[in-house]
């Protein structure tokens, strides 16, 4: 009986075993690929990510919004004009240079407006130029190789059942965590493309906006914002290096249930980090 006791923990054992060793190479290879495609996805410009998107988001830009920017664009002509006019005394002290200068503002703003899809891809074609370049210095891993693997499954099969049995759910929950985790990081990244879509899409309105040194506040804030929307991208491939770093430094033969959890702790704190990217690129840039 004895026998058939031992043979049947045995049995469970290597069971629980294999089942632990499941989980948390499934759990280390997810967390890999997904800072894997988030660099990818971080590196990737607009009109690369989603190239339909991008070729419906121009066409609502150029033929539905462009034509209320002109109306913009209009307006604010008149009032420059009127402004200038008012403040030479109502033409007491009459200038023609006035109405040379207000043709040129009027000619830079309508050029300005005319190529205004082309200047914000050219801003996230800077800012993508700085992520690439940072990715080429920011390198590192945080997958778990065959050796720590190896060292963990030992450091298991020497603990008893029920440290193994306690083991076994830890994993499941840590897992089951790391899952909801990698897909809030899903979320944060394929968001920041989406508002970089939707800032261009509505880019002709604040552009037209820069014949007037009052209203140009509008256009100005606008440029700062798409800068901030760029750069973040620079920001979330700091935030992966960290990571990266921090998950090598972890010791996963030794303490592996403090390993687990650190691992988990060190997820949270890139989510953390990610969701700051947005509001600390803002302030950065002045970009409300």
């Amino acid at each position: 009986m004895d026998r058939v006791i031992e043979e049947l923990t045995s049995w469970l054992k290597s069971l629980l075993v294999d089942g632990v060793m499941s989980v948390l190479q499934g759990m280390f290879d997810s967390v890999n690929n997904q800072v894997g495609e988030v660099t990818t996805q971080v590196a990737t410009t607009p009109a690369a990510f989603q190239a339909n998107v991008f070729n419906l988001i121009k066409e609502l830009s150029e033929g539905v919004i462009m034509p209320i920017a002109g109306m913009v664009l209009t307006f604010i002509a008149c009032y420059e004009l009127i402004q200038l006019i008012i403040a030479h005394n109502n033409l007491a002290n009459f200038e023609t240079w006035i109405f040379f200068k207000w043709i040129f503002k009027t000619f830079i703003a309508v050029m300005l407006i005319s190529n205004c899809f082309d200047i914000s891809m050219a801003v996230f074609d800077v800012a993508q130029h700085v992520v690439n370049s940072s990715g080429a210095l920011i390198q590192g891993s945080t997958a778990v190789d065959d050796s720590a693997l190896a060292g963990m499954r030992a450091t298991i099969e020497a603990m008893d059942l029920a440290a193994i049995f306690g083991l076994f759910f830890q994993v499941l929950f840590v897992n089951l965590a790391t899952q909801i985790l990698a897909a809030f990081i899903f979320v944060v990244v394929y968001g920041r493309m989406v508002e970089i879509y939707l800032m261009i899409s509505l880019a002709p309105i604040p552009f037209a906006t820069f014949g007037n040194r009052e209203q140009s506040q509008i256009g100005q804030n606008y440029l700062r914002g798409l800068i901030a929307l760029g750069f973040q991208g620079f920001l979330i491939m700091v935030c992966m290096g960290i990571y990266a770093a921090l998950i090598q430094s972890v010791a996963f033969t030794d303490d592996i249930v403090g390993s687990m959890w650190g691992v988990l702790g060190y997820t949270v704190l890139l989510c953390f980090s990610l969701l700051k990217t947005s509001s600390l690129s803002k302030s950065i840039f002045s970009a409300r």
